[in-house]
């Protein structure tokens, strides 16, 4: 019986692996060998997806210094809304791509707050910070829920017996809760970095330039078909595999 059970588990599994697999394995055999080695190495191409994952980092480091905090403050304390609180960071994941670039179009477009923030230099439309804003909003609820889950693994007693041997608050945290939690953090920063690669709907609404690699693979698609559409995106979907297993790596052998 067990190992029919575990045969029958083994299939199913099968199913969903080769359903993740095969479409990528197609795209690189379509491709072929010599159209990917000059699309690697086409300028337009190089540059958008330097411009796709450097903008995501930045959005990474951003909900780091600002999402993290937040994140601890939902995992140590009871407050009154904190379901509420928790259902707006989750609802981003929940919205179509492209409701999301209209809700910060119609937020940081030709309105007061976009008035504002013009005022100081700071433009969405079109810009590296629009692509930065529209990848943040969409991604930040994967970095923001694993440290949270990574902060409620930690034992408050921890922090209290630092505190009573002296130990500021900040000390606490820098020195308990931060080091013990890292592991889900890196992981959900992993996470929010590698969704915002991919981001499209609310980037393309918000900032079709300058290109990120998805716009351009959609913007090729659209003038030249799938014969110049899918070099580009075997290009991004192998870069992005190596970068990812190259961190995920890394934060595995992180203790």
């Amino acid at each position: 019986m067990k190992n029919k059970f575990t045969i029958f588990m083994i299939v199913l599994a099968l199913i969903i692996i080769l359903f993740l697999s095969v479409p990528l394995i197609k795209l690189f055999l379509g491709v072929g060998t010599t159209k990917f080695l000059e699309t690697l190495q086409d300028g337009e191409v190089i540059e958008s997806i330097w411009l796709t994952m450097k903008v995501a980092f930045y959005a990474t480091v951003f909900v780091f210094f600002t999402g993290i905090p937040l994140a601890y403050l939902i995992a140590r304390h009871e407050f009154y809304g904190k379901s509420i609180l928790e259902a707006i960071i989750d609802i981003p994941v929940m919205v179509p791509h492209t409701a999301a670039g209209i809700a910060l179009l119609a937020t940081f477009g030709n309105t007061k707050i976009g008035e504002t923030l013009s005022f100081f230099g700071i433009t969405l439309i079109d810009t590296q910070v629009g692509i930065m804003a529209a990848m943040m909003f969409l991604s930040a609820p994967f970095l923001i829920n694993s440290a949270k889950d990574g902060f409620r693994k930690v034992d408050p007693k921890l922090e209290k017996i630092a505190r009573t041997l002296g130990a500021s608050a900040f000390g606490a945290f820098f020195k308990i809760a931060l080091p013990n939690a890292r592991k889900d953090i890196l992981n959900g920063a992993l996470m929010m970095w590698s969704r915002g690669l991919g981001e499209f709907g609310a980037v393309v609404i918000l900032a079709y330039h300058p290109m990120t690699a998805p716009v351009l693979i959609y913007d090729k698609f659209t003038s030249y078909g799938l014969s110049e559409s899918a070099p580009v995106a075997a290009a991004m979907i192998a870069v992005s595999i190596v970068v990812f297993i190259t961190l995920r790596a890394i934060n595995n052998y992180i203790k």
